[in-house]
């Protein structure tokens, strides 16, 4: 049975003292717009059966990339533009990881941290293209969290199996149906380029204040990152299954939360330490909310990036010559296994006719007035207005 608990609920539960928590105002205003989603306090609209007479009320959603009720929508609108731009061609799932010593920089400078990923994961990628004399491409989706909201700054990257040529057609890079690329050799040339970037970045500078992180950076070359591979996916149309997965997901979903109670919070976690087993965790609501606030990425900071010759600029070009030069190989055809149905605020949900009208505007703080469910005169002898 799916649980009641909120995100939501914990903010408000947690009230004035999450001023306590030592949180930017990023944080705060992106916490505030999940604790006033779909309440009154951002308005509505009273919605009315022209055949039954039902009344419903529906209020606003905050629409912010974080909130754990927001992101179903969003996430089948990207799926069906990324459908068109599938290739008959084995696509390949990579995972580039940063090592723990560098929570401190991600959480003092996210913007810079997780920008110099995206880069040297591209930089990373293209070194091994050139070595196949090919361009390659890639779908890249950021994810800062682990199961129990602890600081885990990881790249997931779906690569098709080829790329192109300097004469612009397709060449493949492995035809064994094995990984991709090596993956010691990608996670040894990863680092490098990480740390010789991050070394450029605004982060480290000669300030005294600062040389803490020259200390970090100069001992990231004493442990081997973690760059993790899987098998070519069985078809192409189950890319964008995945995808649906991962691309618009948050640091914790409200399915997750068991209870709320006394100000502790207690939610289930995967422990992929002892064979993925399900576990429960429990945290004072200020240490959840913290945790939380850790992944709320940094403002206008873009988690969903495309390169290569899956890149906006490209990708127009590129995708339909190389169709062209793989006339041969069978049609994709894209199946969405969850069946997920966008939402039409026209079907009544008693009669289950596409007949719901708006009759009256809720304004921002406010109810309406009288919501009673059902019209007092029958909906064919008195015309429905607000």
């Amino acid at each position: 049975m799916r649980s009641q608990t909120e995100v939501a609920d914990i903010l408000r539960g947690l009230g004035e003292r999450i001023a306590d928590i030592g949180l930017n105002s990023h944080q705060l205003r992106t916490l505030s717009a999940l604790r006033r989603c779909r309440t009154a306090e951002l308005g509505g609209h009273v919605d009315a059966c022209t055949e039954c007479g039902t009344l419903r009320v529906s209020y606003n959603s905050c629409r912010n990339r974080c909130c754990p009720k927001c992101q179903g929508q969003k996430r089948e609108e990207w799926i069906a533009a990324r459908n068109s731009e599938l290739l008959p061609v084995p696509y390949f799932h990579l995972v580039f990881t940063l090592p723990d010593d560098l929570n401190t920089v991600c959480i003092n400078h996210p913007k810079e941290a997780y920008g110099v990923l995206f880069k040297s994961v591209w930089e990373t990628l293209c070194k091994f293209g050139k070595n196949n004399h090919v361009m390659p491409g890639m779908i890249a989706v950021l994810h800062t969290w682990g199961q129990n909201l602890s600081l885990h700054p990881h790249l997931h990257c779906i690569v098709p199996g080829g790329g192109v040529d300097k004469n612009g057609k397709w060449k493949s890079i492995r035809s064994d149906g094995k990984y991709l690329f090596p993956v010691k050799a990608l996670s040894k040339v990863f680092r490098a380029k990480y740390v010789s970037l991050l070394r450029q970045s605004s982060i480290i500078s000669s300030d005294d204040t600062k040389s803490c992180y020259k200390e970090i950076i100069s001992s990231l070359f004493s442990k081997s990152w973690v760059v993790y591979a899987k098998r070519p996916f069985a078809h192409p149309s189950h890319v964008l299954e995945y995808l649906g997965r991962y691309t618009h997901k948050i640091a914790i979903s409200n399915n997750r939360l068991v209870s709320y109670l006394n100000g502790k919070v207690r939610f289930s976690y995967k422990d992929y330490r002892h064979g993925s087993c399900k576990k429960e965790m429990e945290l004072d609501d200020t240490e959840f909310i913290r945790r939380f606030a850790l992944h709320i990425p940094p403002k206008k900071f873009v988690r969903i990036r495309h390169y290569g010759i899956l890149s906006s600029t490209s990708k127009k070009v590129t995708l339909p010559t190389i169709r062209k030069q793989l006339a041969d190989a069978p049609e994709i055809r894209f199946i969405d296994s969850r069946k997920i149905q966008s939402y039409d605020r026209r079907l009544c949900p008693c009669c289950g006719n596409l007949s719901m009208v708006t009759i009256e505007a809720i304004p921002p703080r406010g109810p309406p007035c009288s919501p009673t469910g059902v019209l007092p005169v029958a909906p064919e002898r008195q015309s429905i207005t607000a």
